[in-house]
């Protein structure tokens, strides 16, 4: 009988839900990715955009461990799709920032690694330090809350979902 780890379970976890994200926007053209379908400002490409920008952010973050805010973290534009950009290059900025927290996941001897968060308007006064299990937490959650959102746009765009997809 062989027996995962658990940084291996929880990157699974964190595929798993980029997997139903993915499923989301599949066969949609630039303007439906950028097309509201809610009352909310978000959009499939505006979803896919943030993650990619969340991902690269705290694998920084987890990496670095110094404190120091990723440029963009808390760049409100991160949630629209920008003239110019069209799905493929957002889901190939995903992809990139998806590698590249795997391989910082793969780096690491494990998920107790303590790191310094960057200062944000809402940080506590004193020093914040998460662990990389905490970031890969987080970052499981993120993906799945926006998965879900997605789910809704694309249903409301043109009743696809992603059980049905998958």
């Amino acid at each position: 009988m062989t027996t995962s780890s658990e940084k291996t379970d929880l990157s699974y976890a964190l595929a798993e839900q980029r997997e139903l994200l993915l499923i989301t926007v599949r066969g949609l053209d630039d303007a439906q990715a950028a097309r509201r379908t809610t009352v909310s400002e978000l959009t499939l490409g505006g979803i896919v955009k943030h993650l990619a920008q969340g991902e690269a952010a705290w694998t920084r973050v987890m990496v670095e461990g110094d404190g120091e805010l990723p440029d963009g973290m808390l760049d409100m534009g991160q949630y629209q799709v920008a003239e110019g950009e069209t799905l493929d290059g957002l889901l190939e900025r995903y992809a990139a920032a998806a590698r590249a927290t795997d391989e910082a996941l793969a780096g690491l001897p494990d998920l107790d690694h303590s790191v310094l968060l960057p200062r944000t308007p809402w940080s506590p006064p004193e020093p914040e330090y998460w662990s990389a299990r905490r970031i890969l937490l987080h970052l499981i959650r993120e993906t799945a809350q926006h998965a879900g959102h997605a789910d809704i746009i694309r249903e409301a765009l043109d009743g696809a979902n992603s059980t049905a997809q998958r």
